[in-house]
């Protein structure tokens, strides 16, 4: 599909906020999403398994402790050295690669189970990287993906940054992947069955302005979006943050708890 932006251009850029900050200071909190994708794509031992966009490691380090043969895989090396750190210590075997998700390294059907959590849903060109997903993935196998929805309050984070900062003509949101009827369109041509469960994942933080902190410190997007801004506008952005963080926290005036809703997604591969 053609459009109004270079998507390759795009890439880097996005490349490079996703290494700016930390982001493995984020993702570590979200290790049960991974223990959860692991379960819901019934990994079993031995099975080889792939992680795309796959961060510091989450659904890496969950599929090796069900005692697959794991590779994982990103495109910023810092983030996959994160994972590393974080497989030694648990004393895991795994192997690093970095990856473009949208040009995987690996022949056909490597894999018995694609994973990702978070991660390929950030793709600028979603239609390949959906055909890259089911193409390194098995006739018969899984991809199992973790993926925010508009509707959730990751999705509104994301709408609120596009009010401040305009997104790219022509280019999908992230949280499409996070549409039943979009990973339909994605995947329906290489699989015989998608099943997907919407899922919670609780933001839990001292307060509003301690999120807005830690996420305007570490994790790239946000963390570029308050460096692109005047001073103005970056005050209008933590505004326009602290409202919606104040007003879908449940957990009053003790602490910010945010429910976040995803998709728990289960492709299965066609059998040819």
């Amino acid at each position: 599909m053609e459009t109004s932006t270079d998507l390759n251009a795009l890439k880097h850029k996005q490349q490079a906020a996703w290494a700016s900050g930390d982001y493995a200071v984020i993702g570590t909190t979200l290790q049960i999403v991974g223990e959860s994708l692991a379960e819901a794509c019934d990994l079993c031992w031995d099975e080889r398994v792939l992680d795309v966009a796959a961060g510091n490691g989450n659904a890496s380090l969950a599929a090796a402790r069900r005692g697959c043969q794991v590779t994982s895989t990103d495109y910023v090396g810092a983030l996959l050295e994160r994972g590393a750190e974080r497989a030694r210590a648990d004393r895991l075997e795994m192997s690093f690669q970095t990856a473009d998700a949208e040009a995987l390294p690996f022949a056909d059907a490597s894999f018995d189970a694609v994973l990702s959590t978070f991660g390929v849903m950030f793709t600028p060109d979603q239609t390949k990287a959906a055909a890259e997903l089911a193409r390194v993935c098995r006739p018969g196998g899984r991809i199992g993906l973790a993926n925010w929805t508009p509707e959730g309050f990751i999705g509104q984070v994301f709408k609120t940054l596009g009010r401040h900062l305009p997104p790219p003509a022509g280019v999908q949101p992230p949280s499409r992947w996070g549409v039943v009827s979009h990973l339909e369109s994605l995947f329906g041509t290489s699989a015989t069955a998608i099943r997907a469960t919407p899922m919670m994942f609780n933001f839990r933080y001292r307060s509003a302005a301690h999120f807005i902190d830690v996420f305007r410190t570490w994790y790239g997007p946000v963390h570029k979006a308050f460096a692109a801004l005047p001073a103005d506008g970056a005050a209008a952005l933590e505004k326009d943050l602290t409202e919606l963080l104040n007003r879908m926290n449940r957990a009053g005036d003790r602490a910010l708890v945010v429910p976040s809703e995803y998709l728990e997604i289960v492709v299965t591969r066609s059998p040819s």
